[in-house]
């Protein structure tokens, strides 16, 4: 009697022991059949631009994707298409920045300048500085708009005039009353058009 008890009980965790292997197994692979899924739909998305993720989502998602480690030749295939998609948009995104950074620095600068021929100690000190200011610009008869009002998104603008007539307007008045508020460039990166405000 004790041995068929002792025969039971060892039966049973053997059945036992090989059903919770069984099942820690089948709940991995409805683990890794998840991922993949989950892997393959956000990829998918990422490549046919269906999300509203920054790139830096974007970026951080498809690492997540990679520490799985799925092995899964789909998922290879599609990390591989969304990186290389993802490092033209990393690449495009820096250049619009440094764009950004050197309009903004050639904005300083034309502002320095005004600033600068108001200043000037002579005439001819302010028309050296005119003469700087104008190799910047496509010609010297590049229109400047002038912002004196803005109500509402519209802008009323001053009599239009050119940028030397601007430049010599602030050298005779010795004060410079506008910042740069937009500018615009030839394919040259010449400026062919310049707008102001009023400070």
């Amino acid at each position: 009697m004790m041995v068929l008890l002792a025969v039971f009980i060892t039966l049973g965790g053997t059945t036992s022991c090989k059903s919770k292997k069984r099942l820690a197994r089948e709940a991995a692979e409805a683990e890794y059949k998840s991922k993949v899924e989950q892997a393959v739909k956000d990829l998918n998305a990422i490549l046919d631009d269906e999300t509203l993720w920054s790139l830096e989502e974007k970026e951080a998602r498809v690492q997540t994707i990679k520490d799985w480690n799925l092995q899964n030749a789909e998922v290879d295939d599609l990390l591989f298409q969304v990186e290389k998609k993802l490092a033209r948009e990393r690449a495009q995104k820096e250049e619009e920045e440094r764009n950004k950074q050197e309009v903004q620095a050639a904005n300083v600068t034309l502002e320095q300048n005004f600033n600068s021929i108001a200043r000037a100690g002579s005439v001819m000190q302010a028309n050296r500085i005119i003469d700087e200011t104008l190799s910047a610009f496509e010609s010297p008869n590049v229109p400047v708009l002038i912002i004196i009002k803005q109500n509402a998104g519209f802008n009323d603008y001053d009599r239009p005039t050119t940028i030397e007539k601007y430049l010599n307007y602030v050298k005779d008045q010795k004060k410079a009353t506008e910042k740069v508020h937009d500018v615009k460039y030839n394919a040259n990166g010449k400026i062919n058009e310049l707008e102001l405000i009023k400070k």
